[in-house]
């Protein structure tokens, strides 16, 4: 066992690889293990069971949990706090101030930025954990939700909000500042702009194009309803493009491929293939097969 540096303080049954490293004043708990070349910072403290791989790094004055785990050469930035039983896959990084909460997985060579909040609970609710995949990359100041499932290689953008429940897609991304709300079910290799609002309960398909500041809508009663009472988010099919600033009532569907123009107020259902525009937003023509997505893969 390598010899830690001044001040700090180990527990019992502590594993210390070859190379590896404990700096000044840093804590470990009972039952750590770090693997050949792992590295924890002066003053990090890691919780009882905290194993790192080999290669891993912690920065100084990181906080890991309990049963935390972080992969082959991962990174741990300074000041950043992982709860519980937090996962942290080979070759990812987690940003200096971000914090994982207790039970979020965060997939291999996932990037996590500064000041990002992972797994963030609900408030008077159970759930916990959040599920990242392989190649996720998370922006600054983003926030997601406790049971929130996040699939390979989507991006959420720098402040955006992904609520409790929600399941993005594989390859999807989520633009700056833009918010998904409760229970919405993102497809895959879906674009979302920035400052776009994704209402509670709606369902986006595979291939969709929503612009920025495009607003979607689920209760038209706005609050003067009976408690409990179902609310209807938008269903946007595959391939369909929302231009930006578009507002969409609740409970509209709009069909697969078709176009809605900037700044239209969609408040009936659109057809596959059809072009709408205008307030409130007509048909005027179909969408050529030109500009189908089949000819712009």
């Amino acid at each position: 066992m390598s010899r830690p540096d001044v001040g700090s303080l180990v527990g019992a049954d502590v594993f210390v690889g070859v190379g590896a490293a404990i700096r000044a004043f840093a804590v470990l708990g009972d039952g750590v293990a770090l693997g050949d070349g792992a590295h924890v910072g002066a003053h990090a403290v890691l919780g009882d069971g905290v194993a790192l791989r080999d290669g891993a790094r912690v920065g100084p004055h990181a906080v890991l949990g309990d049963g935390c785990r972080v992969g082959d050469d991962a990174r741990v930035e300074p000041h950043t706090v992982l709860g519980d039983g937090c996962r942290v896959g080979a070759r990812a990084a987690v940003g200096p101030h971000a914090v994982l909460h207790a039970g979020v997985v965060l997939g291999y060579d996932a990037v996590v930025q500064a000041g990002a909040v992972l797994g963030k609970p609900v408030l008077g609710e159970t759930v916990s954990g959040a599920t990242l995949g392989e190649g996720v990359r998370v922006g600054a100041g983003a926030v997601v939700m406790a049971g929130a499932t996040i699939g390979a290689h989507a991006i959420l953008g720098d402040q955006c909000h992904v609520r409790e429940r929600a399941r993005i897609g594989a390859g999807t991304l989520i633009g700056r500042g833009s918010a998904v709300d409760n229970d919405v079910v993102v497809g895959d290799r879906v674009r979302v702009q920035t400052l776009v609002y994704l209402t509670g309960g709606s369902v986006v398909e595979d291939d969709v194009f929503v612009g920025p500041g495009v607003t979607t809508t689920n209760d038209s009663a706005m609050g003067r309803h009976p408690r409990g009472q179902a609310l209807r988010g938008a269903t946007l099919r595959r391939a369909c493009r929302i231009g930006g600033g578009a507002v969409l009532r609740p409970g509209v569907e709009i069909g697969e491929e078709a176009f809605v123009a900037a700044g239209a107020v969609v408040v009936h259902d659109v057809p596959a293939r059809g072009v709408v525009m205008g307030v409130p937003a007509r048909v005027v023509r179909e969408v050529p097969d030109a500009d189908l997505l089949e000819h712009w893969r």
